[in-house]
């Protein structure tokens, strides 16, 4: 069984990050498809390609650094701070994975494996009505349509969704900047760096050296772990056992199937947790059990593999699994630079 990410994907995050051998081998072919995203653009720019704009505003949180940044905790918090401004938010996804050609409603209930991970976790944490769809014109219509109260949209990703228009487009960063700053295949950019956007979020404490200075910065906190088991049942981090009943030091393992596992086992450390890497790949879908062999006194997963292990008998059951929330924390006058935009 294999549960650390597909090599090739582990080769290409290397090289992302610098301009070596393989980065500069494949940056012809970058440069098409930098040709590519240059016209696609200018047809949209030039209406050549319409775009549809929707009765309400939209917001667009996305990134273009291929792989997680952390939109799905910024988008939680988005919606919040809009509903404390007046709004009545909806949000509208892609969801990985899933394949709805007709867009389809998401609640805490529904099956990641239908609808996607994230979005069943934005509806679970948010609370707001929340579509999915391959098209997100026809997700954002649905929406509207089946809540009329919704007065604002927030997609969660989609920058290169031109075919919907939006009002305020923030783009999502972390430690990682731009890497190498070339585009696909030689790097792991999805559009140029230089791409025009409202707002740039940098998802840690100190700005990349490659991002512009003007940006917001969001930090992830997490204190506590809940049990799969029995969500009020807590423990502060800080707390965690290190010893057994035995009197054996007790083994916690951390898994992570985000885009960035580093980040949360970031998190764990400065939090004084000791504990061993479990990698998994992103959205990893728990078909098969990886604590299966695992003799860890303690597994602590993240918030979006826990709302696919609940839908796993040997997995909901396993007394060991314990989940990490975590909240994103930033400045509330970027929420108020936001609403000005939407208002004006």
């Amino acid at each position: 069984m294999t549960l650390q990410r597909p090599s090739l994907e582990s080769i290409l995050t290397r090289a992302w990050m610098r301009r070596g051998l393989l980065a500069c081998t494949l940056w012809p072919v970058s440069l098409l498809f930098h040709g590519v995203v240059a016209l696609r653009r200018r047809l949209y720019a030039v209406s050549v390609l319409k775009s549809t704009r929707l009765p309400v505003p939209v917001i667009v949180v996305g990134n273009i650094f291929l792989g997680g940044t952390g939109k799905t905790p910024l988008t939680i918090w988005l919606v919040d701070a809009l509903r404390r401004a007046g709004y009545v938010p909806g949000v509208i996804s892609r969801g990985y994975g899933a394949h709805n050609d007709v867009p389809q409603p998401v609640s805490a209930g529904s099956l990641p494996q239908q609808v996607g991970d994230e979005p069943v976790l934005i509806a679970t944490r948010a609370q707001c009505p929340v579509m999915v769809g391959r098209n997100r014109v026809a997700a954002a219509t649905a929406l509207l349509a089946a809540h009329p109260e919704v007065n604002l949209i927030v997609s969660d990703d989609g920058l290169q969704h031109y075919a919907l228009a939006r009002d305020v487009e923030i783009v999502l960063c972390d430690a990682r900047g731009n890497g190498n700053g070339w585009l696909l295949p030689a790097g792991p950019l999805r559009e140029p760096a230089s791409r025009p956007r409202d707002f740039t979020v940098v998802n840690g404490a100190h700005r990349p050296h490659d991002i512009p200075h003007s940006t917001i910065f969001m930090r992830l906190v997490g204190d506590v772990a809940e049990r799969l088991v029995d969500r009020s049942q807590r423990v502060a981090l800080h707390s965690l056992p290190t010893l057994r009943g035995d009197g054996r030091p007790a083994r916690i393992v951390a898994a992570a199937g985000i885009g960035n596992p580093a980040r949360f086992f970031a998190m764990l450390r400065n939090a004084g947790v000791i504990f061993e890497e479990m990698p998994l790949a992103d959205h990893y879908d728990f078909d098969v059990n990886p604590f299966a062999e695992s003799s860890a006194d303690m597994i602590l997963i993240t918030e979006k593999d826990a709302v696919k292990c609940i839908h796993h008998g040997a997995l909901k059951n396993d007394e060991r699994l314990w989940v990490v929330p975590v909240a994103a924390r930033i400045d509330a006058a970027f929420a108020e630079q936001i609403v000005e935009k939407c208002r004006g």
